[in-house]
């Protein structure tokens, strides 16, 4: 049964029957699991944040399938309810900060794991670009996440974001030339 799902384009498994549902949605969850956890790990920079962002996007998605037009691909509407729930992760996180609430001990302990020199400094790096990403503003972010993690198109970033194609662009060169000099600063 799940080799037959499988071979199903994204639509046809939205408009499955109500027997065949959770099978079907749990090939879309196999399919986009990754490319959508890449995207809110990105917009978030916590990876444990983003595993439960990504759970959260699920839920809303499986929720509200029947408000899915199937003849649109699919990719773009899970990714806006992605970045939906990042910025509602980044309004919460903010309001903790204001009322004094502070964060979790475990964000605020470095992970002193021994590490090989070669995979320690790219690690390193591959976390200073994380962490430059991640304080991009949230439009840039976005943009630049969209584009160039997820490959998305010009204009199917437009659709996500609902911003023109030109504004893509912009925002596209605003975000590389701001990754640029703070990753100059640090780097």
């Amino acid at each position: 049964m799940t080799n037959d799902l499988a071979n199903l384009d994204d639509g046809a498994l939205v408009g499955m029957p109500p027997a065949r549902r959770d099978a079907a949605f749990r090939e879309i969850m196999r399919r986009h699991r990754e490319p959508l956890y890449r995207l809110v790990r990105g917009l978030t920079g916590d990876p444990e944040e983003a595993l439960d962002i990504v759970q959260e996007v699920f839920a809303s998605a499986y929720r509200h399938l029947h408000r899915f037009d199937p003849a649109r691909p699919l990719r773009p509407w899970l990714a806006r309810i992605a970045i939906n729930r990042s910025r509602d992760w980044h309004r919460r996180r903010r309001l903790r900060r204001f009322l004094g609430l502070g964060l979790d001990a475990t964000e605020m302990v470095a992970d002193d794991a021994p590490l090989a020199d070669a995979a320690l400094a790219a690690r390193q790096r591959l976390d200073l670009a994380w962490r430059a990403i991640a304080r991009l503003p949230a439009p840039l972010r976005e943009t630049l996440l969209l584009r160039t993690v997820e490959g998305l198109s010009q204009a199917e970033t437009a659709e996500i974001l609902s911003i023109t194609p030109k504004a893509v662009e912009t925002r596209l060169y605003r975000a590389r030339a701001q990754l640029a000099a703070m990753l100059g600063d640090e780097g």
